[in-house]
């Protein structure tokens, strides 16, 4: 939003979110019907590009944050916030409001009239068109936008994202893009006139420096009109050559994860920038996007042994990747790609390791007990690495026990039995809290790894009465609703509980709230808040943090950082425990 938002700032179709695809919907049927009935291909042709237009801004979208992750590449070494990704989901609002404008012309103008697709002397005009008097409106508009009085009315607003991505060009306010529609309009009114047009798409422009510099580089495609005016930036060829020569960086600390579901692809960092804040608006556009998010998911799934850079952050003087295996959760329930995702998990740990990377974090499912013993199983195998791998089990234990309310005296445990859950019970037992049992095999396993003082706490039940749940994976409807109103459960799991109780109160699957200094962190787990992290993650971050020299993976007792003190150096670096939930929110 502009500093001082002027008229026609919002576009007209804002409030209906993603929804705003549906304007395009009688076109798409009378398109349809059109060709079914008099083979008039033009309207059809109109849809065909629009679709285009969309996968082809997804797809630099994608390339685009793919290399910015890596590293390499950047003409700008600064962060990209939360702010800046809700500004920019309106990127596809002037591919919408261009299709209505050309649709709307074939019909009304054009009639039934016939353009042909290709034309000579009609793209040699439109080139001598923007080469001339396009180019020389948009730099003079352009400049006049960047007068305080239209600057704090609208253009403040595409000037407020200092990173710029393929996107940040056509995000202005809907006053804008009436007047860049007018210039860049002017070959094809001109051509349509002269009986030379035909189908010619305009595509945006980057321009990093003008967003840092503010007061250069003012043309469309050719700086032309920059050079005769004296506003070129000098260093714009040498900052291009700088930044191809970038190789890619070296990370501190790597966090090993992968997808969960075919929508969990929208939330990567190189996935799909118009997601809206509105539930049912995002399902709209999780909808329409459902055959690229297929597509991506094949691409990623065809590199077998390989996984991708997703994220990278700054935190102190740590530089912090995110790295994805292109498997979903559905990969780790099969037992025939065990074998494979163990081969990828250790491919991924000896590169980094190889590459000098200090830590590991193993992330969701690529920590299981069954599929590598919490990563333990590469240790093993690998005595001499010198990067440590984390599971961070011990600051999800943690920070579970911490959202228990003091004063508690009894809990109900349920979910399958795991490293996380094993910490928490001997906590508690230990601290005399008694920790009431739904499911005998559940108790059995528990009761293993606790002394005989212990045990006295560890109590089998039939009852639901205890107002605190552990709950983990294998939490069934019917178990909770036998819980009592106001019952507050906390996951100790990586994936969270179903949602069903209204009058009770779900907490977050074990997170924290990474702090202020942290940069870049624009996409967390799909499931959790922003710039709230999963307490496995932090655990990684604070190992790299804190130097410590051990691993922290496996079972037994040696590879068990202390608990508390995990938790205290992860407040000791920023990191800030979750307020428990309300009915209220």
């Amino acid at each position: 939003m502009a500093s001082r938002p002027g008229f026609l700032t919002d576009w007209p179709w804002t409030p209906l979110g993603s929804f705003k695809y549906l304007l395009l919907a009688p076109l798409v049927f009378d398109s349809i019907y059109s060709y079914a009935t008099i083979r008039d291909h033009e309207k059809l042709l109109i849809v065909a590009v629009t679709v285009w237009r969309i996968v082809h801004s997804q797809i630099w979208i994608s390339l685009s944050r793919y290399q910015t992750a890596k590293g390499t590449k950047r003409i700008l070494n600064k962060s990209i916030e939360f702010d800046q990704v809700d500004r920019e989901r309106t990127w596809d609002d002037q591919i919408i409001f261009n299709t209505l404008i050309v649709y709307l012309t074939k019909v009304y103008v054009s009639g039934t009239s016939t353009i042909p697709f290709w034309r000579t002397d009609g793209v040699i005009l439109v080139a001598l068109l923007h080469a001339g008097p396009v180019e020389f409106i948009y730099y003079w508009f352009h400049r006049a936008l960047h007068h305080h009085f239209l600057y704090s009315r609208y253009h403040s607003h595409h000037h407020s994202s200092i990173v710029t991505e393929p996107i940040t060009s056509v995000v202005h306010p809907f006053a804008e893009h009436i007047g860049y529609t007018l210039i860049l309009g002017l070959p094809l009114i001109t051509t349509f006139m002269c009986g030379t047009v035909s189908f010619l798409c305009y595509t945006p422009s980057f321009h990093s420096l003008h967003h840092t510099q503010f007061r250069t580089n003012y043309s469309l495609f050719m700086p032309m009109y920059d050079y005769i005016y004296g506003t070129t930036d000098e260093c714009s060829d040498s900052l291009y050559e700088t930044s191809l020569e970038k190789e890619e960086e070296k990370p501190d600390a790597i966090h090993l994860t992968h997808l969960t579901s075919l929508d969990s692809i929208y939330h990567l960092r190189l996935g799909f920038a118009s997601l809206s804040s509105h539930p049912l608006s995002s399902r709209c556009y999780l909808f329409l996007m459902k055959p690229f998010a297929l597509i991506l998911s094949f691409i990623l799934r065809s590199f077998s042994f390989q996984t991708f850079v997703v994220e990278r952050n700054r935190f102190r003087d740590l530089t912090l990747h995110s790295h994805l295996l292109p498997k979903f959760s559905s990969h780790y329930m099969s037992h025939q790609q065990k074998e494979c995702i163990n081969k990828m998990i250790e491919a991924a740990i000896l590169e980094a390791d190889k590459k000098g990377v200090k830590v590991m974090s193993l992330g969701l499912l690529n920590q299981g007990e069954e599929l590598n013993g919490y990563g333990e199983m590469y240790v093993r195998r690998h005595p001499k690495l010198k990067i440590r791998i984390v599971d961070g089990g011990s600051l999800a234990a943690e920070v579970v026990l911490h959202s228990i309310p003091v004063g508690t005296k009894e809990v109900l445990f349920r979910g399958q039995i795991t490293k996380v859950a094993r910490a928490i019970v001997f906590s508690l037992c230990q601290n005399a809290i008694k920790v009431m049992v739904l499911r005998k095999e559940e108790h059995s396993m528990l009761a293993e790894f606790l002394d005989d003082k212990c045990k006295e706490n560890l109590v089998l039940t039939t009852n639901y009465y205890p107002m605190i749940w552990l709950v983990g994976d294998g939490l069934s409807t019917k178990e909770q609703k036998m819980a009592k109103d106001g019952t507050l459960f906390l996951p100790f799991s990586q994936f969270p509980p179903k949602t069903l109780r209204k009058d009770c109160f779900y907490h977050t699957t074990p997170a924290m709230i990474i702090p202020h200094s942290a940069q870049n962190i624009d996409s967390c787990e799909n499931w959790l808040g922003r710039r709230v992290m999963s307490a496995w993650r932090v655990g990684g971050i604070v190992h790299a943090l804190e130097g410590w020299k051990e691993h922290e993976c496996g079972l037994d007792d040696n590879s068990i950082i202390n608990p508390p003190r995990v938790w205290e150096a992860a407040l000791r670096n920023g990191f800030q425990p979750l307020l428990l939930p309300s009915l209220e929110t």
